[in-house]
């Protein structure tokens, strides 16, 4: 291992637990004022959210402005419930991202990691897709910037994960080729079969020990639980 690309949002920083609690939270805080049930929104919204992001040009296109996703989201849901309320969907996403932002936290695993490819002197970049203020937000205030030799962030460089140009620009940030670097994330397509298209190697971050989805045709060199596995790999 001579460069390794890490992503970010579940990788080293739980992004997605409390989801469920904050969308409650932030439904419970807006709609009581305004006499919408809050329950009926929550249950309205997991629907909406299923569908919005299960769509990938939606996706690739909504991703780069979270708060602006987040708002259409619930706008939508409101509209299946057949209500309608001004300014209740952009208050409603402004609270979440604020319930969201308080409760992210690393993985009790991530610092200890860096540190200690660091201390190896193993080049290092930060590999992540989406909006340019709320990742450069996760970076600073986890105080993760002082790890990496590279950091890329879709929204300022203009394509995310996992189009080729991604990782052949940050490999040449890090001095390496393709046969030299690894890469981590827990996203299969992302993180893990597109580097290999690229001759990475690719390692699969599965946290919560679920296994490959049956049938799945992308094989990681390694599958892992724990950033502490990591450590160990490359000597």
């Amino acid at each position: 291992m001579k460069a390794l690309l890490f992503d970010l949002d579940d990788t080293l920083l739980d992004y997605s637990g409390d989801v469920d609690r904050s969308w409650a939270e932030a439904c419970s805080t807006c709609c009581d004022p305004v006499g919408i049930d809050a329950d009926a929104l929550v249950a309205a919204i997991g629907d909406t959210r299923r569908w919005f992001w299960d769509d990938p040009e939606r996706h690739r296109r909504e991703r780069v402005n979270m708060l602006g996703a987040w708002q259409h989201i619930v706008e939508f849901a409101l509209e299946r419930l057949g209500q309608t309320a001004t300014g209740l969907a952009e208050r409603l996403a402004r609270d979440y991202a604020a319930r969201r932002r308080e409760r992210m936290r690393l993985f009790p695993d991530a610092l200890a990691c860096l540190a200690e490819l660091r201390r190896r002197g193993v080049p290092l970049a930060l590999v992540t897709n989406g909006d340019t203020s709320q990742q450069r937000d996760k970076i600073e205030r986890h105080d993760l910037a002082r790890f990496f030799d590279a950091i890329l962030i879709e929204g300022e460089f203009g394509v995310g994960k996992p189009d080729e140009a991604v990782y052949r620009h940050v490999l040449g940030a890090l001095g390496a080729s393709p046969a030299e670097a690894w890469m981590v994330g827990d996203h299969l397509e992302w993180d893990v079969g597109a580097p290999q298209q690229l001759g990475l190697r690719g390692v699969w971050m599965d946290r919560g020990g679920l296994g490959l989805p049956p049938g799945s045709a992308v094989r990681p060199h390694r599958i892992i639980r724990s950033l502490d596995d990591l450590r160990a790999l490359g000597g």
